[in-house]
């Protein structure tokens, strides 16, 4: 018999996160030959260090050999908290420490992994208008050249007359990569392809950044004030986000406040613009902006990008200059974006964070604030300090690293349940309004194109040279086609909003920056996987429990994964076959005869997946809930509360930090 689980309530209730003032009911069930005396809770605050010791109280018995200890533990400080239980013995002083899959293990000591629990604000609301959508990322200078001839391009920025070209990759003649070759993508471009990205089922567009700078990627603004010319107008800018939300779909901008660009209005290392910046005058407006060590050409910079100078964020002249009432984050709601992206989250001071949730939520209280963290953002550590992102005080959610390790994973030879388990955990650590808009990926610019991951022949560390030429042999090309259908299927139907990055869902391939962010290739998509795209995209618009539903394992296990997602309206059992054989799976009674989805096989309570695919059932119908009669005789009862014990002599029992 299990000694405690987590993630069922019938040990912790409720599981998860809680907000704050919540009651959390623990209960742990230990064999009868312990002969226990006495039993406790020790939950420790993060933050503080302190640690809370309950004690618990006797219960009952299940069964003749099984016992049961039960206490209450009223969350009163919004945080993160780590417990576990400690028990007194025939054999001596006992532990119950955390294991695989939530459960609980009997531990010599306490000096091993330990339950976390998630408190957070009792009033975080995350907006309403993304959960059981889809996003789209667009890295603009690749997505579609509307033809429009621009003005006002610096002379200095190489313009490719020939949209199919690979990227600049090569050196200058002055060894330098300087990432300033553009394919003229803009925002009318965008603006054309709406009903494209609306036959996708997109209701937001996250665009990576839209500021004047002098790199194609623009993370080096020069002018937060401006749209960079080779994009268009500000009055394109508000063009696309009317045209966008006519259909539906919302517009959020790439925050890039942890540095600027040396050549900036601000900095001006490069005297592009008029007046000084930091590098050119002490007596700058700028100049307490960045952290000079020795003035002007020693300066703390990004990663050690001497193009790419550090801003002190809380600054007041910065900090005012962001999110002041006249500030950047203001200005674009205002111009019609729906929120932001923060770029390299964990970099930015957790109250500069909280400044942002002020300015973006009091411009409009439905705006979206997500950010960068590629690990559990729940129990992050960054700079000394664990980050207090998700409490309802900073984020309303992050782009969701994890879940790509997971599904990655599970297609490179990892066991099913393992890859799962990577998925529970962070549905348990993070706060529900959360999980309902975890931005869900399989790539981004910062990443290989996800097809030549699963297909390619892995990089090792080879450079550009190799990464230019290499690409998928047909064979290669057939294979990631049929893996991807896997790995966005799985993606579609986790907790969250999955969002596509520009062209994965036409096969576009490649290595790292600059090869992952080539042009999209009109005209040439493979259809066969677009129309696949739509499929899930049209699913996921029938499904209500891919809103806000429960995800249950049903059936994980070497190299199938396979769970169902339900609410009170609907459930929708998705199985995923990563072998190289078909396999057949049974399905639960209440979905014989339910609605299929991208070509599932099912005869009468037989799924029938081939290999590398993957098969959805939804149906409407519920089982019948067990009375005590229906019960199967064999069914364990429900222990039978005996006696308090009035003196369980757990007061002086020693439970250390």
């Amino acid at each position: 018999m299990t000694l405690f689980n987590s993630r069922e309530t019938e040990y912790r209730n409720p599981t998860g996160a809680v907000p704050f003032g919540t009651t959390v009911h623990f209960r742990i069930i230990l064999p009868r030959d312990l002969k226990c005396s006495g039993a406790v809770l020790a939950l420790k605050d993060d933050l503080y260090g302190d640690t809370h010791v309950y004690g618990m109280f006797w219960a009952g018995m299940v069964g003749d050999d099984h016992e049961v200890w039960e206490c209450d533990a009223k969350i009163d400080r919004v945080g993160l908290y780590w417990y576990h239980f400690g028990m007194d013995t025939c054999y001596g002083r006992r532990y119950i420490m955390k294991g695989y899959g939530g459960e609980g293990y009997l531990a010599l000591s306490e000096n091993e992994p330990r339950f976390q629990l998630t408190c957070y604000e009792s009033d975080f609301k995350t907006p309403d208008w993304l959960p059981g959508g889809i996003m789209y990322q667009i890295f603009p200078d690749r997505f579609y050249y509307s033809g429009q001839k621009k003005k006002g391009i610096y002379p200095d920025k190489k313009l490719h007359d020939d949209w199919d070209q690979i990227p600049d990759w090569r050196p200058n003649e002055f060894g330098m990569i300087t990432n300033s070759d553009f394919f003229q993508g803009d925002l009318k471009g965008i603006t054309q392809k709406l009903p494209y990205l609306q036959e996708l089922g997109v209701t937001c567009i996250y665009l990576n950044p839209i500021f004047e700078a002098y790199s194609n990627h623009r993370y080096d603004t020069g002018n937060y004030e401006k749209i960079d010319p080779v994009l268009g107008t500000e009055k394109d800018f508000k063009e696309l986000c009317r045209a966008a939300k006519k259909r539906g779909i919302r517009i959020i901008n790439d925050g890039v406040f942890s540095h600027t660009g040396s050549d900036s209005i601000y900095f001006n290392r490069e005297n592009r613009y008029e007046g000084n910046g930091a590098y050119n005058s002490k007596e700058s407006p700028y100049y307490t902006w960045y952290k000079f060590i020795e003035w002007p050409n020693i300066y703390n910079s990004w990663w050690g990008f001497h193009t790419l100078p550090e801003v002190e964020e809380l600054s007041h002249s910065f900090n005012e200059y962001i999110n002041g009432e006249k500030g950047i984050i203001r200005k674009w709601i205002k111009a019609g974006n729906s929120g932001w992206r923060l770029d390299v989250a964990d970099e930015l001071p957790d109250q500069f964070i909280e400044y942002i949730r002020e300015a973006v939520k009091a411009e409009d209280p439905d705006a979206l604030l997500l950010g960068e963290v590629w690990e559990d953002a729940s129990n992050k550590e960054s700079y000394g300090s664990r980050r207090r992102f998700l409490y309802g005080k900073e984020l309303d959610s992050v782009m969701n690293y994890p879940f790509r390790d997971a599904i990655l994973g599970f297609l490179d030879c990892g066991d099913g349940l393992d890859m799962l388990e990577i998925v529970l955990n962070v549905l348990e650590n993070y706060p529900r309004p959360v999980i309902r808009s975890l931005m869900n990926l399989l790539g981004t610019h910062d990443t290989e194109r996800v097809i030549t991951l699963l297909a390619g022949e892995r990089q090792y560390g080879r450079g550009r040279e190799w990464q230019a030429a290499t690409t998928l042999s047909p064979e290669q090309k057939e294979y990631g086609l049929r893996r991807m259908r896997i790995a966005s299927g799985i993606l579609y139907t986790l907790p969250g909003v999955p969002c596509i990055y520009y062209g994965d869902e036409v096969g576009v391939e490649g290595y790292r920056d600059p090869f992952n962010r080539r042009t999209f290739p009109w005209g040439k998509e493979d259809q066969g996987l677009l129309n696949w795209y739509r499929e899930l995209g049209k699913m996921r618009h029938d499904c209500s429990c891919l809103t806000d539903g429960e995800l249950v394992n049903y059936g994980s296990g070497g190299r199938t994964m396979a769970y169902i997602r339900e609410d009170d309206k609907d459930r929708l059992l998705c199985v995923f076959n990563a072998a190289d054989y078909p396999i057949t799976f049974t399905v639960p009674e209440e979905f014989i005869g339910g609605t299929t989805y991208m070509d599932t096989q099912l005869l009468g309570n037989e799924l029938t997946i081939p290999r590398d695919s993957c098969a959805f059932v939804r149906t409407t119908r519920f089982p019948k809930k067990e009375t005590e009669q229906d019960a199967p005789d064999n069914q364990e009862k429900e222990p039978v509360l005996g006696e308090i014990d009035p003196d369980p002599e757990v007061s002086d029992m020693l439970v250390s930090d």
